[in-house]
C-alpha cells in the first residue's frame, strides 16, 4: 500500500470516544460521529445521541422490514386514515385503565361494546364485555368465563371439578392451545381432512361429556377462511344438553369473520341469535380495520360473565371494575376502534368487504386458470387459499421463497392433524389490496412467469391469460346468491332468516 492509499485510509477511519462529545447543532445528520459507532445492543448505552441522530439510525433498520403492503400473511390492518392516526396519536399518551382520571375514552369503549353487541344480536339492551390486547386475551377470558361457569354447575350438582375439557377443531389458532395449557384445561381437538379443514357437528359430537366447559366455533378458520357451521352445531349441542342434562355452552372465535359475515351474509345464524352461544371474540385489528393492539370479548347477557372475574379496585380515584389479563395500556387503539365505526358504518364496513371479496375472487380465478392450483378456501372470507396440483417440481415452499425474494410475503405452510399431508399458501386481501395490486402479485408468482419459475423444469410458456380487473367487476365479483353454495358436507352453512 503506496503512502497516498494509507493517508487516505487513516484520514477516513472514525475516532474513538463518546459520540455525543463532537456532535454540534446544524450538523448532518449522517457526519456525526454516531454514524461511525454500532448502534447499542447487548448492554445499557452509556451516552446518549440527539435525537435527530437516534430517529435516523433506527428509521434505517427498520427500513430492512418488508412492506407491510406486500405482507400477505397477515391478517392485521396497515392502513388507517390520517385523521385516525392523529387521534391515535393523542389518545397514545392516556393509559386507558385510568377511567376515572379518562371517563370519556372509557365511554367511547362502552360504545363501541353496545355496537358491536348490537352488530352480534346480543338480547340486552348493554351490552357486556371489554377492549382486549387482542383476540388472544380475549379467548382467554372467554376460557376462564367457560371454565368457572361449568365449576360451579358441577359443584351445584356435588360432582367434582377438576378435569374441566374443550371441544374444538385441530383448525384452531394458536392462543387456543395456550389458554388450556395456562388454564388446566384439557384440548379435545377433532381432526379435520384435506377436504374438510374444519369442525363439524359430527366431528365434535363424541367428544362431549359432563366435563366439557364448551366448544368452540371458527368463524374464519386462520387455514384456509371457513366458516363453521355453528348453527349445525348448536343443534346438536341443544339435543346432547337436553338428553343429559348438560348446560355445555359454544364461544364463538370469530377473530377474523365477526367483521366479515353481518356484511357478506347477514341471514348466516351464528352469534347470539342462537341461545347456547354464550360468548364471541373478534379482533378489532384485524377486518376491525384497526392497527394492531386491539380485540374484543362479548357475552350474551350479565349471568354469561361471572362476578369473580370481575375486580373492583379504588387506587386511581373512584371504583373501577377491571375483567382483564392485562391492567395498563394505551387508550390509542380503543379511540381508533371507535372512529373506524362511526366514520364507516354499516354501509362503510360492507363497502369494503365486499370489494375485498371482489379482489380475493379475482385473484382466485387468476390462479385456477393457469391449471396449477387448487383452490381449498371456500369465499367466506377476502382471503385465498390454495395449494398445487402438482408438487413434483417444485413445492409451495418454493414459491413463498421466490415470492419473498420479490418483496411478497405469502406463507405456506401444512395443514392440521387429520390433513397434514396437505401443503398450502394463504393470501390475505386486506382493503388496501387492489385490483392493481392483485395484478402485480399474480404477474411476480414464479408458478405463472417462467422467468421468475423456482426451477428449470417448471413448465414454460407465455403470460397466462385472465380477465382484466373492470371485466371481472362487471361480472360481479361478489357472488351473493352463490356465496354459501355446499362445496362438499364442510361447505353446506345452515342459513335462516333474521
Amino acid at each position: 500500500m503506496d503512502s497516498h492509499t494509507h493517508s487516505s485510509t487513516a484520514h477516513l477511519s472514525c475516532h474513538t470516544g463518546p459520540p455525543q462529545e463532537l456532535e454540534q447543532d446544524g450538523v448532518a445528520v449522517y457526519a456525526t460521529r454516531a454514524m461511525c459507532h454500532r448502534a447499542p445492543k447487548d448492554a445499557f448505552p452509556a451516552h446518549g445521541l440527539p435525537s435527530a441522530v437516534a430517529f435516523q439510525l433506527i428509521q434505517d433498520e427498520l427500513n430492512l422490514d418488508g412492506n407491510p403492503m406486500m405482507n400477505l400473511a397477515s391478517f392485521v390492518t396497515t392502513y388507517m386514515e390520517p385523521e385516525a392516526e392523529a387521534l391515535m396519536a393523542t389518545a397514545m399518551r392516556k393509559n386507558f385503565i385510568d377511567i376515572d382520571e379518562y371517563s370519556q375514552t372509557a365511554e367511547l369503549q362502552n360504545r363501541c361494546v353496545n355496537m358491536l353487541a348490537h352488530l352480534f344480536h346480543a338480547p340486552a339492551s348493554e351490552g357486556v364485555g371489554t377492549s382486549t390486547i387482542g383476540s388472544s386475551e380475549a379467548i382467554m377470558l372467554a376460557g376462564l368465563a367457560m371454565k368457572w361457569r361449568w365449576r360451579d354447575w358441577k359443584k351445584g350438582r356435588g360432582e367434582a371439578a377438576d378435569q374441566p375439557n374443550i371441544v374444538c377443531g385441530a383448525n384452531v389458532q394458536v392462543c387456543w392451545h395456550k389458554m388450556c395449557r395456562y388454564f388446566e384445561i384439557e384440548c379435545r381437538e377433532a381432526d379435520v381432512s384435506p377436504d374438510c379443514l374444519c369442525l363439524t357437528a359430527e366431528r365434535a359430537r363424541p367428544l362431549i361429556d359432563s366435563n366439557t366447559i364448551g366448544v368452540c366455533a371458527i368463524l374464519g378458520s386462520t387455514f384456509n377462511g371457513e366458516f363453521e357451521d355453528v348453527k349445525a352445531m348448536h343443534d346438536m349441542l341443544e339435543e346432547l344438553n337436553e338428553e343429559n342434562g348438560w348446560q355445555v355452552p359454544i364461544h364463538v372465535d370469530a377473530a377474523s369473520g365477526g367483521f366479515i359475515a353481518p356484511f357478506t351474509a347477514p341471514d348466516l345464524v351464528w352469534d347470539f341469535r342462537l341461545p347456547l352461544v354464550k360468548s364471541i371474540n373478534v379482533s378489532g385489528h384485524k377486518f376491525g380495520l384497526v392497527y394492531a393492539g386491539i380485540g374484543w370479548i362479548l357475552f350474551r347477557e350479565r349471568g354469561d360473565l361471572p362476578d369473580g372475574l370481575v375486580f373492583h379496585v379504588n387506587y386511581l380515584g373512584g371504583d373501577q371494575a377491571s375483567f382483564t389479563l392485562n391492567f395498563s395500556k394505551s387508550a390509542a387503539c380503543i379511540v381508533a376502534q371507535y372512529y373506524q365505526l362511526v366514520r364507516l358504518g354499516h354501509e362503510g364496513y360492507k363497502a369494503i368487504v365486499e370489494n375485498g371479496m371482489a379482489a380475493a375472487a379475482y385473484l382466485r380465478e387468476g390462479l385456477v386458470e393457469t391449471g396449477k392450483f387448487s383452490v381449498v378456501d371456500r369465499a367466506h372470507m377476502p382471503l385465498v387459499a390454495f395449494s398445487l396440483k402438482d408438487s413434483s417440481k417444485y413445492t409451495v415452499f418454493d414459491l413463498q421463497d421466490r415470492l419473498r425474494g420479490r418483496g411478497w410475503i405469502v406463507p405456506a405452510y401444512t395443514c392440521p392433524s387429520g390433513a397434514c399431508d396437505l401443503a398450502i399458501m394463504r393470501v390475505v386481501v386486506k382493503q388496501n389490496f387492489s385490483m392493481d395490486m392483485a395484478d402485480a402479485h399474480f404477474d411476480a408468482h414464479p408458478a405463472v412467469r417462467p422467468d421468475t419459475s423456482p426451477s428449470h423444469e417448471m413448465p414454460h410458456g407465455g403470460a397466462v391469460e385472465r380477465p382484466t380487473a373492470a371485466a371481472h367487476w362487471s361480472k360481479g365479483a361478489v357472488r351473493r346468491g352463490k356465496q354459501w353454495e355446499a362445496k362438499g358436507r364442510c361447505a353446506s352453512l345452515t342459513r335462516a332468516t333474521r
